[in-house]
């Protein structure tokens, strides 16, 4: 069948007045549209619920917007769930994007506290409008950036998620960001010398400089792992900026957050999950192999139950690895 063949759910559009991410520096909104899937035939009532975390540079409408060559999320989830391939669930898709170019979506004094607006603005109003998810029939998913965020949930919250899946989620900081802070510093000296006059560049450019969005990005990490609420828009990096050495005491605040070192405090919490999904591609150009890969070592090693897929392909243009962890999370969370 073509796109359109199955019997089509519907989308509908949401928008929640948060709370939670009115502490941003950013001068980000705190209104948010969120889109929210039914499957067709179904009002939402008794359903499970997903809630899809977009990667670095999106946001969750785009997944329900038209896609070129293939499918959107609802698109893919129709069309599943047509197959007999995947249980019926509401998919919740909340806009998280940022003046710094994406979400980690976890709470900062810098970005916002979004991982409060997710837990306890965004799903509790899904739950209560559409009568689907709550506990135990909850599961969070994403790729990159977002399937960072569904494995750092997944270890925090794993009392109000109860299942998960990490698509080439960020994990293993010292491999990821070995090069980065190097660009970034280089990018930075081009665009003024200071994040302040880097930034004011990359908002007036006519066009997106490829190499600038990546050092935006890795300034959005370090609003995100180690804010400083004395700096501009929060952002301080963990090395020095003319010699690009790193801080000890700044550095070790992003490994706070690496989710392999996250294990040791929270991972037994992981036990009480339904189901917990990771995979990521044989070549990753972000070296997050290796740290998938150690994840996938240290679960084992703690008895924590998984699922751990390797798949032939690089970081970018996945999608189509929904068609395994949506049917996972919808099983296990029907159960």
């Amino acid at each position: 069948m073509q796109r359109g063949e199955f019997p089509r759910g519907r989308v509908e559009q949401l928008e929640i007045d948060s709370q939670a991410i009115a502490n941003n520096m950013l001068g980000d909104p705190t209104r948010r549209r969120v889109d929210v899937y039914i499957p067709h035939g179904h009002d939402g009532s008794g359903l499970p619920l997903l809630v899809d975390l977009v990667g670095f540079t999106s946001g969750g409408p785009k997944h329900t917007s038209w896609y070129n060559f293939g499918e959107n999320v609802p698109e893919r989830a129709d069309r599943l769930v047509a197959q007999g391939a995947m249980a019926p669930c509401v998919i919740a898709f909340p806009d998280c994007f940022t003046r710094l170019g994406g979400n980690q979506y976890v709470n900062s004094a810098a970005m916002g506290n979004w991982a409060e607006f997710i837990t306890q603005e965004c799903v509790p109003g899904i739950e209560a409008q559409f009568g689907c998810g709550g506990s135990g029939r909850r599961g969070v998913f994403g790729k990159s950036s977002g399937g960072y965020a569904a494995m750092v949930h997944a270890l925090l919250y794993p009392d109000f998620w109860s299942a998960a899946a990490s698509h080439s989620g960020d994990m293993g900081f010292e491999l990821m960001f070995a090069a980065d802070f190097a660009h970034t510093l280089r990018r930075i000296d081009k665009r003024g010398g200071t994040i302040e006059a880097f930034i004011e560049n990359f908002e007036k450019a006519v066009k997106v400089d490829g190499s600038d969005l990546h050092a935006l990005m890795i300034l959005a990490m370090a609003a995100t792992y180690d804010p400083d609420p004395d700096s501009y828009l929060g952002i301080r990096l963990p090395v020095t900026m003319d010699t690009c050495e790193r801080i000890p005491e700044r550095w070790a605040q992003w490994l706070k957050w690496d989710p392999l070192e996250m294990l040791d405090e929270h991972g037994d919490g992981l036990k009480q999950l339904k189901g917990l999904f990771i995979d990521c591609g044989d070549v990753d150009q972000y070296n997050l192999l290796y740290g998938a890969r150690r994840m996938h070592k240290q679960l084992t090693a703690r008895g924590i139950g998984h699922v751990y897929e390797e798949f032939p392909d690089n970081h970018s243009s996945t999608d189509y690895r929904m068609d395994i962890s949506l049917p996972y999370l919808a099983r296990v969370l029907s159960d």
